[in-house]
């Protein structure tokens, strides 16, 4: 009986104890939080943490072919696995914080002398002993679910809680970096690194420090650093799975840093550790690869038995991506391509490892100058590759490049090709054929071979993709874009990158109005197109697998072989052009235009080929060469347009200056035709036509030009530059507004020639109330102390609006550091205006403006603006109904004969009263309240309820008959509430932060 009477009373104390226990700071209660944290709350966030992190390690893909990340947050797809355990653990964390948390000071004895120790201890934020490894659970789980900017917020507070306990501060700094580094805030990881770097190491932070370290050098590219640091992380690691490859991405460090040796024992080392099968084939291949150079033949044979391995069928990319690798590293440049093009046809699967493949395949066809393969294999890995890559803005631009040079190219290459069978014999010229058309069966029988082989496979369950379950956003993930991009082409072919690629007239302007076709050329052609729809499955001329196919592309007749060499000079001219302008490439532009010039004489074009001879070698500082094909220009094409520019004395500046010059003119006469200056528009018109015929801006005078023309009333003029516009600059942003110009002159619509007037909107008020009686009916308001505007009105393009912004959010913010004022730009009625706003009162408005008027930089920007000083209330009545002609009769008779203070206003800090949040009344807040009325009546100890009654009475009586005797009763005075000093460092804060 006294042991059961023992236990509950046990239970009962600790039942007592666990209410009070964040109230106070004993040894008792820092146990007893201690005890209930570590094996409840946090021991159910680990294991959370724990699921979450196995289910990250066993879904984790990697990109073997690129350098490995040392955390797998850094796979992109990887960062939403076990999101959902992450998320539970960080709610158990949470809870823990708020549950068991002590922030109380322990109460000291005085008479007890402080020691170092003692006072560190007393200086703490946090006494309960588990709590820092909740925090430190909470902001790893943050950072492995990739949610880094809380990461970062968790791991900096955990720092200024434990800032008096190293062990757990460096521990905390370390995590922070490394949010740091993986969030992508390069300088504030720099930042921890240095501040720590000024610190001794303590010992138990010794292996966070090592991860942080090898993460950062990974992430700046300092190779050598990285792999010192790495190989501590190694040997810290406790994860099989993870040191396994912790070895491969220290084995691909040793390979870039030249130490083939080293790196084939780190490769050796992942084998040994019994890793997953993709990871252990990936490493054989990298053993391969970085074999001794007198073993390359044994590299060779070991990589086809590995190709030969059933088990190794879904990686055969790989293998032969090795087996490339190999031939180019012993500068075989041939059977590399070879070994890639083997790869690119045999991959099964669409990701990353595919997209690095065909950028190095293309990168080799670019040295080689194989531009149509090149641009065969960027178009594909465009959409295979991330974004983030650090060479993806080169790979799209190359392909941007050759999406306009190829098609010339390809062109040379084809009717070269033509040419060359034309003049053979009828066997040789079979035999070339029969040959391509077993490369085309072979090539067919390739492609589908895999396809036959795993159709069952493929039907019964499907293989599943890396990538393609990412939920990142469909054009930011490579696998489905080339997915779309394949179905595309199925359905409709290669198309040009273009907007309206569908539309033939991309024009708002029936084009047909201005070149007029004949409806029976129409219809026999619409006629013909449909009969060789319905003949090309049928006809042989359309099989390539037939002869015929090749044979009527040849050309045999003279006037066939004339057309091709007309498709041939043709391309030989715009890929010369290309090479130069586009690709910067003169030496090959030079042999395009060399080759053009030698084999057609005739060609039309061919003073523009000499004058780009002429530039390309005076390029090349040879002037002799230059000089020559001047003066063949001026001998044989006297009068042609090139000539002229040549004998023109602006030549030489204009070709060194000519896009600033231009663009100078242009201004200028944008700046005239604004200023109504019609004469001085047709002059720079003029100028422009005859320096720059085919300069940038060339489409903007016309517009330019056509709208002076309008203002004039030349209306035959302005359609004749509009629809040059049309025609010259088909992809103008500018056609849609010259189309709709010319359609409603068309349609009989008369154009206007008025000028914007600023004056008229000044005046402008709402027609529902511009009769007297509505404006009597809403007024202006002549309060002084209400928040006022100061605000700029000026017309469209009268000020350079975002100079004046700059100057004006500049001025606010060097000169007014303890104010805030907000600027926003409003377009009404026809006007702009810029209004600055965080003005307390009329005074403070008015002392702006007046220190706004003495600055030079903005006063010159805003000559042509109006400044208004104006209310709130009054601002919202300017338009409707009220004009800025009435406010400011108005402001003129109210404000204007004002005096303001004569005191800094705006130098002072706009006051606020932080209202403290009301607390629930609590039971402890009713029995106060109840002690403080006893203590009012007389009585300090509890009575019975009869003399409670009668006390009560009794006062009630007394408090009567005093408010009796007072002639005018007081108001009650509101209870006045104390503002909490804000304190940092004060408890409160510390948890409304978190």
């Amino acid at each position: 009986m006294n042991a059961k009477f023992a236990t509950i009373s046990a239970c009962f104390a600790m039942l007592l104890l666990s209410n009070c226990a964040t109230k106070r700071n004993t040894l008792a209660t820092r146990w007893w939080q201690s005890f209930h944290t570590k094996y409840n709350v946090y021991y159910n966030a680990s294991v959370a943490y724990i699921d979450a992190s196995l289910e990250k390690e066993n879904g984790n893909h990697d990109h073997f072919t690129e350098q490995l990340p040392l955390y797998t947050i850094g796979n992109k797809e990887s960062r939403a696995i076990g999101q959902a355990n992450y998320d539970l653990a960080i709610a158990k964390c949470e809870k823990a914080i708020r549950l068991h948390s002590i922030k109380r000071h322990p109460v000291w004895d005085k008479n007890r002398r402080k020691t170092p120790e003692d006072i560190e201890w007393l200086n703490r934020r946090e006494y309960n002993p588990t709590m820092w490894k909740v925090w430190l659970l909470m902001g790893r789980a943050q950072f492995f679910k990739g949610d880094f900017e809380n990461a970062i917020s968790t791991f900096a507070y955990m720092s200024r809680l434990y800032a008096t306990q190293p062990a757990i501060y460096q521990r905390a700094q370390a995590w922070l970096a490394k949010s740091y580094i993986e969030a992508g805030w390069r300088y504030d990881a720099e930042e921890v690194l240095r501040n720590m770097a000024r610190d001794s190491m303590h010992w138990q932070a010794q292996k966070e420090w090592d991860y942080t370290y090898a993460d950062y050098y990974l992430h700046t590219g300092d190779t050598q650093q990285a792999i010192v640091y790495l190989q501590r992380v190694i040997q810290h690691e406790m994860r099989r799975k993870q040191k396994a490859r912790e070895w491969f991405l220290l084995g691909q460090l040793l390979t870039q840093q030249k130490q083939p040796a080293q790196a084939y024992e780190a490769f050796k080392k992942v084998i040994a550790l019994n890793p997953s099968y993709e990871l252990s084939f990936h490493a054989r291949i990298a053993m391969t690869e970085v074999m001794a150079p007198g073993n390359q033949q044994k590299m060779i044979a070991k990589l086809h038995r590995m190709a030969r391995n059933e088990n190794n069928q879904a990686y055969l990319d790989q293998v032969f991506y090795a087996l490339g690798n190999i031939y180019l590293a012993q500068r075989d440049t041939l059977r590399a391509i070879e070994a890639y093009e083997q790869d690119n046809e045999r991959a099964t699967r669409q990701g990353i490892e595919k997209g690095v493949l065909l950028l190095k395949l293309g990168n080799l066809y670019w040295d080689k100058e194989r531009f149509g393969d090149a641009k065969r294999c960027y178009d594909q890995a465009i959409g295979l590759l991330d974004r983030d890559r650090k060479d993806y803005d080169r790979l799209a631009l190359r392909q941007q490049q050759l999406e306009r040079l190829v098609p010339f190219t390809d062109e040379v290459a084809l009717q070269d090709s033509l040419q060359r069978l034309s003049k053979m014999s009828d066997a040789q010229r079979n035999a070339i054929i029969k040959r391509m058309i077993a490369a085309l069966k072979q090539k067919e029988r390739r492609a589908t071979q895999p396809q036959n082989d795993n159709t069952a496979t493929d039907f019964a369950q499907p293989m599943p993709t890396p990538g393609a379950g990412s939920n990142t956003w469909y054009f930011y993930n490579p696998v489905l874009v080339a997915r779309g991009i394949e179905q595309f082409q199925r359905t409709w072919g290669h198309r040009k990158n273009e907007d309206n690629w569908q539309r033939e007239n991309k024009t708002v302007v029936n084009m047909d109005d201005i070149v007029a076709v004949p409806n029976d050329t129409l219809n026999d052609k619409t006629e013909k197109d449909i009969v060789q729809q319905h003949q090309a499955p049928d006809s042989l001329d359309n099989d390539p697998h037939q002869p015929a196919y090749y044979l009527k592309q040849i050309p045999h007749t003279p006037a066939q072989l004339q057309a091709s060499k007309e498709k041939l000079s043709q391309a030989l001219f715009h890929s010369g052009l290309l090479f130069n302008d586009l690709l910067d490439r003169p030496d090959l532009s030079q042999r395009y235009l060399l080759r053009l010039l030698h084999e057609f004489p005739s060609f039309a074009q061919r003073d523009e080929v000499y004058h780009r001879l002429y530039l390309i070698y005076m390029r090349q500082q040879q002037p002799s060469l230059a000089q020559h094909y001047l003066q063949r220009l001026e001998q044989e094409y006297p009068q042609s347009e090139t000539a002229r520019q040549l004998r023109s004395p602006h030549y030489a500046e204009d070709a060194r200056r000519g896009e600033q010059i231009e663009d100078s003119l242009y201004t200028a006469a944008y700046e005239a035709f604004k200023h109504d200056d019609e004469q001085r528009v047709d002059q720079l018109f003029e100028t422009a036509q005859k320096r720059f015929p085919k300069g940038n801006n060339h489409d903007k005078f016309l517009m330019i030009s056509a709208l002076n023309q309008l203002h004039q009333g030349h209306l035959s003029t302005a359609l004749q530059r509009l629809n040059t516009l049309l025609s010259a600059h088909p992809n103008s942003p500018l056609i849609t507004m010259a189309g709709m110009i010319i359609n409603g002159i068309q349609a009989g619509k008369t154009p206007h020639n008025d000028r914007f007037d600023l004056e008229n909107v000044w005046q402008r008020r709402s027609e529902v109330l511009n009769d007297s009686d509505a404006l009597h009916q809403v007024k202006f308001s002549n309060e002084r102390q209400t928040p006022f505007l100061y605000v700029m009105v000026y017309a469209p393009d009268a000020v350079n609006e975002n100079q004046l912004l700059f100057e004006l959010a500049k001025y606010n913010f060097t000169n007014y550091l303890v104010r805030n004022f907000d600027i926003k730009i409003e377009r009404r009625e026809g006007v702009h205006q810029m209004a600055v706003g965080g003005f307390q009162n009329y005074d403070e408005a008015l002392q702006y403006a007046r220190a706004v008027h003495q600055q030079a930089a903005i006063q010159s920007l805003s000559k042509q603006a109006r400044s208004v000083i104006i209310s709130q209330e009054n601002e919202a009545l300017i338009g409707h109904p009220f004009s800025y002609r009435d406010y400011e009769k108005f402001y003129q008779q109210h404000f204007a004969p004002l005096k303001i203070s004569t005191l800094q206003l705006l130098t002072e800090p706009v006051k606020t009263v932080t209202k403290q949040p009301e607390k629930p009344t609590t039971a402890e807040d009713i029995d106060r309240e109840l002690d403080r009325i006893i203590k009012e009546d007389g009585s300090e100890y509890p009575i019975d309820s009869t003399d409670w009654n009668i006390k009560r009475t009794k006062t009630a009586q007394k408090v009567d008959a005093k408010t009796s005797k007072k002639a005018k009763p007081e108001k009650p005075k509101p209870p006045v509430k104390t503002v909490k000093p804000l304190d940092l460092d004060d408890e409160y804060y510390d948890l409304e932060g978190f």
